[in-house]
C-alpha cells in the first residue's frame, strides 16, 4: 500500500464527488441511472418544493439516508484516511454521506451540508438549531428544532447558499495544498466545480474520473479510472514526482 512513505510532509487536499461514493453503493444524482431521473429536483431538494411534497421529500430522503447508513467506505475513502500518518491531508467534499469520517478522515469540509444532521426550516446556520441524527433514524413530519420549525436535513438545497465557512476554509485549503488530487466529480455543479482553481500553479493536481469530467480550464492530470482504482495510481504517479 502506497502511502507515500518516506517523503517530506505534504499538505494533500482530496476534493470529491459522488462518485467516490458510488462505489460503496450510494447512487449519484446525476448519473443516467441517477436519482434524478426518476425525481424532479425542484420537488424534492428545493426549499420551496421540500415543503410544498414535505412527506414526499422526507420519505425521499430518509430512503437516501438509510442507504448512507448501510452503506461501507470503500478503498479510495480508506487510503485518503490512512494517508494523515504520513502527510497533512484535507478532504473538501461535495458529499452529504459521512463516509469520510467513517473510513477515519479527521479534516473534513462539506461544502453542501451533511446528511447526518438536522437543522432549523428558518434558521439553518444557526447552530443552536443544528443536531446530529443517526441516518438509520427518519426525520418525521412535526419533528421540531430548537426555535419551533419543522426540521430538516443541514443539506444545502436548490437555490440555497453553500456555508461561508465551509466555502472560506476549502478555499484556503486549496490555495495551501501542495497536491490537489480530484475524485469522482464532473466539475459540472457550481459554485463548488469553480473552487479547484484556487489550486496553486505549483502544486501537483490529478483528477480521477473514468468519464469526461469537465477540468479542461485547468491544469490536471486525468486519471480515467473509478476512484478505487484510480487512488493506487495516483499515488505511485505523485510518489514518481515528489
Amino acid at each position: 500500500m502506497n502511502l507515500l512513505e518516506g517523503f517530506p510532509r505534504q499538505k494533500i487536499v482530496f476534493f470529491t464527488g459522488s462518485g467516490i461514493s458510488k462505489e460503496s453503493g450510494i447512487p449519484t444524482f446525476r448519473d443516467e441511472d441517477g436519482l434524478w431521473k426518476n425525481h424532479n429536483p425542484e420537488e424534492l431538494a428545493s426549499v420551496s418544493g421540500f415543503f410544498e411534497n414535505l412527506e414526499i421529500a422526507l420519505e425521499f430522503i430518509n430512503n437516501l439516508r438509510l442507504k448512507i447508513y448501510n452503506a461501507q467506505p470503500n478503498h479510495a475513502h480508506q487510503i485518503i484516511a490512512a494517508l494523515e500518518q504520513n502527510h497533512d491531508v484535507t478532504v473538501v467534499t461535495q458529499n452529504v454521506d459521512d463516509l469520510h469520517e467513517r473510513a477515519g478522515s479527521s479534516k473534513i469540509i462539506h461544502l453542501h451540508g451533511e446528511f447526518a444532521k438536522v437543522t432549523s426550516s428558518l434558521r439553518r446556520m444557526d447552530p443552536q438549531c443544528i443536531r446530529n441524527v443517526p441516518m438509520n433514524v427518519p426525520i418525521k413530519v412535526g419533528d421540531k428544532a430548537a426555535d419551533g420549525s419543522q426540521e430538516r436535513p443541514a443539506i444545502v438545497m436548490f437555490g440555497e447558499y453553500l456555508p461561508e465557512e465551509a466555502v472560506e476554509a476549502a478555499e484556503k485549503a486549496l490555495r495551501e495544498a501542495d497536491i490537489v488530487v480530484v475524485i469522482g466529480t464532473s466539475l459540472k455543479v457550481y459554485p463548488a466545480a469553480s473552487y479547484i482553481g484556487y489550486a496553486s500553479n505549483y502544486a501537483l493536481k490529478y483528477i480521477i474520473d473514468p468519464g469526461e469530467p469537465n477540468y479542461t480550464a485547468y491544469d490536471f492530470t486525468h486519471i480515467r479510472k473509478p476512484a478505487t482504482e484510480g487512488i493506487d495510481t495516483c499515488l505511485d504517479l505523485i510518489a514518481s514526482q515528489l
